[in-house]
């Protein structure tokens, strides 16, 4: 696989209107994405003692990670109400190379901090809720 740019990676949230239209998250600097899958270990007696997993078994979740800089009140408006009232949006993660994950998340948390002499940061996270689809790019 080639490197590729940081700033290709995005994160963008739904409208939640019907037609829904997705819009990155403003100021965002970092973006993490992190998939887990939980072991189901069906090994037994008659086995070699060797662990023996049972596939597509078990929770599977995707945290998203996010920190940055809100460049317009709108960004930081929609992502604190978001998080405030603990809903459940569509979000779209897109990578440099056209392939892209979907689905929805809710805000686990949001953080902002700020120096004396600086800018507003924010940092939160968000985790999945039910199935995340996987787009490939053509």
């Amino acid at each position: 696989m080639a490197a590729e740019k940081g700033r290709d990676f995005i994160l963008k949230v739904g409208d939640g209107t019907s037609s829904e239209s997705f819009t990155t998250i403003g100021g965002a600097k970092l973006v993490g994405f992190a998939f887990a899958g939980e072991n189901v270990d069906i090994m037994d007696k008659d086995d070699d003692g060797w662990q023996t997993l049972l596939a597509d078994a078990g929770k599977k979740a995707v945290t998203l990670n996010i920190q940055g800089v809100f460049k317009d009140s709108a960004s930081e408006v929609t992502v604190r109400a978001m998080a405030i009232a603990q809903s459940i949006d569509n979000y779209e993660i897109h990578f440099a190379t056209g392939d892209n994950f979907s689905g929805a998340f809710k805000w686990s948390g949001i953080d902002y901090s700020g120096a004396e002499v600086g800018e507003l940061q924010y940092s939160g996270s968000l985790a999945s809720s039910g199935v995340i689809a996987f787009t490939a790019a053509l």
